[in-house]
């Protein structure tokens, strides 16, 4: 699902057009807490276009998380542009399965990331346990509509061979994940096709 060509798509659109709707409004809920001098840890961040823009607003560093290497190359182009690429540590690693992949941070990050985990509550219980200050994540909205979306999608990439599938998982119970570990979370952004959820300490 994620090769590098979908790399270079995703790559040579934030050139274009900078980031997509969602990833702006998870910057700004970001930004209006405070960025000055802050370490990101963004999990699942594809070619690295939300934590450049974090570092351009003032965050110290960055961590990413991917389990596809196909977006490396990629990724390292765009740091090389930006003059970023001594401010951001790329590693391969699922966090809900080895949580010592990364240290903790002040921002943790998942954008259209949780859609693609079974596992919902390992990912962002492992998440939250990262966040000292701030965490963001965007998903999509459980509804009839959605959900049936959901299912016709899976059923495709199943006929057509593929593993991979994409999850509309419950927001409340994502929510109680978090305030389980110990962060305030609400909806902060409610859009047709994603959704977006803060929580702080």
């Amino acid at each position: 699902m994620f090769d590098e060509r979908f790399a270079r798509r995703r790559a040579a659109r934030y050139r274009r057009k900078g980031l997509d709707a969602t990833a702006r409004r998870m910057v700004e809920l970001l930004e209006h807490r405070g960025l000055r001098g802050a370490t990101v840890l963004e999990i699942g961040g594809g070619v690295g276009e939300i934590h450049i823009e974090l570092l351009r607003r003032g965050a110290a560093s960055a961590t990413n998380l991917e389990l596809s290497p196909a977006y490396e190359a990629e990724a390292a182009r765009l740091l090389d542009e930006a003059g970023l690429a001594g401010r951001v540590d790329r590693r391969l690693a699922d966090i809900a399965a080895d949580p010592a992949a990364a240290r903790p941070a002040d921002i943790v990050i998942l954008h259209r990331v949780v859609c693609c985990y079974p596992d919902h509550p390992a990912l962002l219980a492992a998440a939250a346990r990262h966040a000292r200050d701030q965490l963001v994540f965007s998903f999509p909205p459980r509804t009839p509509v959605s959900r049936a979306f959901v299912a016709v999608q899976n059923r495709l990439l199943g006929w057509g061979g593929r593993r991979f599938r994409t999850f509309a998982h419950p927001p409340a119970e994502m929510l109680a994940v978090l305030a389980e570990h110990g962060m305030h979370a609400a909806v902060a952004h409610r859009g047709a096709v994603w959704q977006v959820a803060h929580a702080r300490r």
